[in-house]
């Protein structure tokens, strides 16, 4: 390995120990803000050093010991610079040596760091996207491309949460029953988003991220762990174990994206399937029913089609008629168009996509223009299906996906 170069299992390693580390940090200084600054600079000296001296025996230790003492000198620094020699006293004490900081110890903070971004003191989107940022380890530009706003609007977002965070004097804990009722919500959003940019990479050579959707579902299994009783957090669960369980299957030889339609399906993973289907009959039969439940379900109807041909489509878009009275999202709306097309022909998801037009969340977006390709082609227009595939591939921001789109404009010009 070259000075200065990272291989991938490492940088996969760091954005898995940056949440963990940053936790430790904020528990200790209670500074979301500046914690979060000491940690990227514990990640950029591992990232110099490492290739060059080796990897440390204990590679969690070593980055919060890096990031403890950049908080350390920096707080020093700072109480120099005011020369107020009665708090300076006081707030020395508080300074304990780094050594004192037991950073052995095996605790993993990042649930509770999870549940301090979704505080009730922010708002939804604020959370949402602060959490997105500290536990999920996306950019900037990824987590706009997730709330579909300009990448400047979601940067000022999070400068916004992360002054929140440090003048609210949030407790670094978790919970306590009402908060975490409060919290939820959030916190489902943000696992559901990280697991959705693991398996759907939006910008980017990927496909996929594996480290994201990985760490989404281990992070859902804990809050389930934590929540069993818990519909929604089962429900999540279970889609998450649901759609992952076609990973392999969704990526060919070459990284080229495979549709649902193609995929060989004894490539998905059964044990994934038999767990999830284990956690949706679970959840439904407690009453309650929420979005990521029926979601689920959806994700059920696809496993348990041996081959595409065999997909329950009237059941599919019988649970996205609900889904959608639950769900304003527009994604909801696109799948539920794909769906009615399944069953009514394609002339009717085309006419549902037209609503879609007359909304401003998915203006320029690559999803909407290759879904009426889709149908477009289904309805045997290929001039207006190249010309969507076409436009899709432009829009996009995944290398993946706009090779697989302009493969179908090869093939759909080849025919003509």
């Amino acid at each position: 390995m070259s000075d200065g170069l990272l291989d991938s299992s490492t940088e996969h390693l760091l954005r898995e120990l940056a949440p963990q580390v940053l936790g430790v940090v904020v528990r200790r200084f209670h500074d979301f803000a500046d914690a979060e600054d000491a940690v990227q600079e514990a990640l950029i000296a591992a990232a110099s050093q490492w290739p060059r001296e080796g990897m440390p025996d204990n590679p969690r230790a070593w980055l919060i010991q890096v990031a403890l003492r950049r908080m350390t000198d920096q707080l020093r620094s700072e109480l120099a610079r005011r020369r107020r020699e009665t708090a300076l006293a006081s707030e020395l004490d508080y300074l304990a040596p780094v050594a004192e900081i037991d950073t052995h110890v095996e605790q993993d903070d990042t649930l509770i760091l999870l549940f301090m971004c979704c505080h009730p003191a922010l708002s939804s989107p604020s959370a949402i996207a602060l959490t997105l940022r500290a536990v999920g380890g996306l950019t900037t530009a990824e987590i706009a491309k997730a709330f579909l706003v300009p990448e400047a609007t979601m940067a000022q977002r999070i400068s916004r949460a992360k002054q929140s965070i440090k003048s609210s004097g949030i407790p670094f804990r978790l919970p306590t029953d009402q908060e975490r009722t409060q919290r939820l919500g959030a916190v489902l959003h943000v696992l559901y988003l990280i697991f959705s940019e693991g398996y759907v990479a939006s910008i980017g050579p990927q496909a996929q991220r594996l480290e994201l959707s990985g760490e989404a579902i281990r992070l859902t299994r804990s809050l389930h762990h934590l929540l069993p009783n818990d519909g929604e957090v089962g429900g999540l669960l279970a889609l998450m174990l649901l759609t992952n369980a076609r990973r392999k299957a969704r990526t060919g030889a070459n990284e080229e994206l495979i549709p649902l339609d193609k995929q060989d399906r004894a490539l998905w993973d059964q044990g994934e399937i038999s767990e999830g289907l284990a956690l949706i009959t679970a959840t439904l039969a407690k009453g309650s029913i929420s979005a990521y439940q029926l979601q689920a379900a959806i994700a059920a109807v696809h496993s348990e089609a041996a081959k595409a041909e065999d997909t329950d489509w009237p059941q599919i878009l019988a649970l996205y008629e609900l889904l959608k009275h639950m769900s304003n999202n527009p994604m909801v709306m696109l799948n539920h168009a794909i769906a009615t097309a399944m069953v009514r022909g394609p002339s009717e998801g085309l006419r549902l996509l037209t609503v879609l037009d007359e909304g401003a969340r998915l203006t320029g977006h690559h999803r909407l223009a290759a879904v009426r390709a889709y149908l477009l082609e289904m309805a045997g227009d290929s001039s207006g299906a190249t010309a969507h595939y076409r436009l899709a591939a432009e829009w996009t921001s995944s290398l993946p996906e706009r090779n697989y789109l302009l493969t179908q404009v090869a093939r759909l010009s080849e025919r003509s």
